[in-house]
């Protein structure tokens, strides 16, 4: 006898090949999902006709009858099948950025930090924030609740304590790595934060020449004692080269004979505690540079010769301010500067004389001065001779004669008995005028009383310890072969008051 076909569940479709009715392991489902009880008209054919096996399918004809009822409820079965994707499982953060002390006193410590740079997928409840007295390693969390921001004051601390501490992000995927601080905090009042007072000077770059002495002397404030450190570059000072000094008050930064390899970018950090300042100072040595790398003859023409250069090798460790062009004859081999503080790589020396053989040089120059050699242009050049016709211009001969005239008048004079004085005047003619001084209307001659000069038109007559006699009109005359001048004044000679006749 056939086996008894397994009656059809309501929630399963029919046209399903994973569960063909031939199968007989679910018979013994229906009494736990008991379905005939709902619709035993549905499961009466089927039972009715076992003899036949093809009729099977003919009997599903009825399945359409059953979702006309149930249509709505086969659905959601129908979507369950298709579950959705469950999310990703939540992530924790990255650990927090840039933790740092922002103040210290006796009783707190305030910290702050940047949030994580990877936030996750499952975003960010807050922070944590944990502490451990050093020594002892047990870490205890300070905020019961989580706190929002990047900022936390730690209260309630013992003086004299010493605490690491450390921050962490936490979100619905855990906690995240914890940012701690590098160094234990010391839990004091400090009374003045470490400042740097940097010179105005220093805060440009400090530029001195190779063999100068640097004597630096920097001012700072700190209360407790600042420590003071100096690196060059990002590295530690070489003690060797640089001695560094430091009192209460102000670091001296000291090299005796400077060289280039000096050069950089100091650094000077005081620090008391976990409060630091720093400043740089930008050291430049410089020196004389080295001469133009090479010099060449570009062009000649005319009177003029185009020359080119390169930049030195050795520019002394600053920028080049110009160069020094110099030229030199070769009959003479003297050099002659042409150009001086010339910015450009290249110039045209002009006039030139004609039918010479020239030789050039250039200098260098920068901050520090003129380079001690130069660099000689390979070869010379030669400034050919063209042919011109010299035709020297007809001047007329200038006649020169003129008959003597005074320049300047004799002003009248004043003098006192026994007191030499002199009379000046000054006379132009050509030829030369013959000078001759006359008193009274008298010609004066060779009187040993008077000396009498004429130079180059100056006319003077001294009168030698005059008397009372002396005084009177004297007269200047110049005579040559176009005429006569004459110029006079008076000469008045006084007597002299002694003060013991004026008491008399």
């Amino acid at each position: 006898m056939p086996a008894k076909p397994a009656p059809i569940k309501k929630g399963v479709k029919v046209a399903k090949k994973e569960a063909p009715p031939a199968k007989p392991e679910p018979a013994p489902a229906p009494p736990a999902v008991e379905p005939p009880a709902e619709a035993p008209p549905a499961e009466a054919p089927p039972a009715e006709a076992p003899p036949a096996e093809a009729p099977a399918p003919a009997e599903a004809a009825p399945a359409p009858e059953v979702p006309k009822d149930a249509p709505a409820a086969e659905a959601p079965p129908a979507e369950e099948i298709k579950a959705p994707t469950p999310p990703p499982p939540a992530e924790p953060t990255s650990e927090p950025l840039e933790l740092v002390v922002e103040d210290i006193n006796d009783v707190s410590v305030t910290i702050q930090w940047r949030p994580p740079a990877n936030i996750g997928n499952a975003g960010l409840d807050g922070y944590t924030v944990e502490c451990c007295k050093e020594g002892t390693g047990e870490w205890k969390a300070v905020n019961e609740e989580l706190t929002v921001s990047c900022r936390y004051v730690i209260k309630n601390q013992t003086t004299g304590d010493r605490l690491n501490i450390r921050v962490v992000a936490v979100n619905a995927g855990g906690r995240s790595p914890p940012a701690t601080l590098p160094d234990a905090v010391l839990v004091r009042e400090v009374v003045d934060r470490p400042k740097i007072r940097l010179p105005r000077f220093l805060k440009q770059r400090y530029v001195l020449k190779v063999g100068e002495k640097v004597n630096i002397l920097i001012p700072f404030s700190g209360k407790p004692q600042p420590a003071v450190s100096w690196t060059k570059d990002g590295q530690p000072v070489d003690t060797k080269r640089v001695n560094i000094r430091n009192s209460e008050r102000d670091s001296i930064f000291f090299i005796r004979a400077a060289e280039r390899a000096d050069s950089g970018v100091y650094e000077m950090c005081v620090k008391v505690d976990s409060f630091e300042d720093k400043a740089q100072l930008t050291l430049q040595i410089i020196e004389l540079p080295g001469p133009p790398a090479s010099v060449k003859i570009v062009d000649s023409w005319g009177f003029n010769v185009a020359l080119e250069w390169t930049e030195p090798r050795d520019n002394g460790n600053t920028t080049i301010t110009g160069y020094t062009v110099q030229k030199a004859d070769k009959k003479t081999g003297d050099w002659f500067t042409v150009l001086e503080h010339y910015h450009r790589l290249n110039a045209t020396i002009s006039d030139l004389i004609m039918g010479n053989t020239y030789s050039f040089r250039v200098f260098t120059e920068n901050k520090c001065g003129i380079s001690k050699d130069a660099t000689v242009a390979k070869g010379s050049a030669t400034i050919q001779k063209i042919g011109i016709d010299y035709k020297p211009p007809e001047f007329k001969e200038h006649n020169f004669s003129e008959a003597p005239k005074f320049t300047t008048n004799m002003p009248d004079r004043c003098t006192t008995v026994g007191y030499t004085t002199k009379l000046l005047c000054s006379v132009r003619g050509f030829p030369k005028p013959k000078i001759q001084w006359m008193k009274n209307q008298m010609i004066i001659g060779d009187d040993p009383k008077y000396r009498q000069l004429n130079n180059q038109g100056i006319c003077s007559l001294e009168i030698r310890k005059p008397g009372n006699f002396d005084g009177g009109v004297y007269i200047c005359k110049a005579i040559n072969e176009h005429g006569e001048a004459l110029v006079s004044c008076k000469l008045e000679v006084k007597q002299a008051i002694h003060p013991d006749a004026a008491k008399k």
